[in-house]
C-alpha cells in the first residue's frame, strides 16, 4: 500500500506537537506518532557529572518500541486511523512522525517522505521552556547545561543529512506555520497523485 510518512523534528518548545495536531486535523486519513511517548522511565535515564538527568539524547529513549509502532502502522495503516470515515479510501494513508531527535535516528533515514525541523533562537526557546512544566521538572541550569548544547550537538550531526529538509522558522504565529507547511504537502502529495497515475 502507498504511504506517505512525514517527519516534524526541531527544537525544544519549538511548535512541533501543535503543528502535527494541526495537521492532523485538516489532513485525511492521518495518524500522529509522538517521539515524547517513548520515553525510558526515569531510573534509566544517565546523569552526567553535573547531576543532570540526560533526557535530550537518544539513548533515553526507547526507540526499538517506537520502531515498532511505526512498523506496526505502516504495514497496517488504516486499522490505526481514529475513524473509518475521516478520510475517504482513495486518499494516501498519512503518517506523522514529530520529536526532537528523529532526523539523528539512522534507521529512520529511509522512510521520510518530507522533513520539516523547527527553529527558535536561543532566548525565546529558554523562555518558552521556562513556562513549561516537566516531570521531573529541570533543575536550575538544566538549559544552559544541557537542553541547548544537546540541541546544538544534533544540529551540528545534521549537516550530514543528504535528502531535503525544509527550516522552519518556529517564531511564527501557529497559523502561519500550519498555513506554510499544509500547503506544501498539498503540493507534495498532487505530485505523489500524478506519479502514480503515470505508473
Amino acid at each position: 500500500m502507498k504511504i506517505f510518512v512525514i517527519g516534524i523534528s526541531g527544537v525544544t518548545n519549538g511548535g512541533k506537537t501543535t503543528l502535527a495536531k494541526n495537521l492532523q486535523k485538516h489532513l485525511p486519513n492521518c495518524y500522529v506518532i509522538s517521539q515524547d511517548d517513548f520515553f525510558k522511565p526515569q531510573s534509566e535515564i544517565e546523569i552526567d557529572e553535573n547531576g543532570f538527568l540526560q533526557y535530550d539524547v537518544l539513548e533515553a529513549l526507547n526507540m526499538e518500541k517506537m520502531m515498532s509502532t511505526i512498523s506496526s502502522w505502516i504495514e497496517s495503516p488504516s486499522h490505526s486511523l481514529v475513524s473509518k470515515d475521516q478520510g475517504n479510501a482513495e486518499e494516501i494513508p498519512i503518517l506523522i512522525i514529530e520529536g526532537f531527535l528523529l532526523f539523528n535516528y539512522k534507521p529512520l533515514d529511509t522512510i521520510w517522505n518530507r522533513s520539516y525541523f523547527l527553529t527558535i533562537p536561543y532566548e525565546e526557546c529558554k523562555r518558552r521552556r521556562s513556562t513549561r512544566v516537566y516531570k521531573p521538572p529541570d533543575p536550575p541550569g538544566y538549559f544552559d547545561g544541557h537542553v541547548w548544547p544537546m540541541y546544538l550537538k544534533h544540529r551540528r550531526e545534521m549537516e550530514d543529512i543528504t535528502w531535503e529538509i525544509v527550516y522552519l522558522d518556529g517564531t511564527k504565529s501557529e497559523e502561519e506555520l500550519f498555513s506554510q507547511v499544509y500547503e506544501d504537502l498539498r503540493q507534495e502529495l498532487a505530485k505523489r497523485k500524478c506519479l502514480q497515475g503515470t505508473a
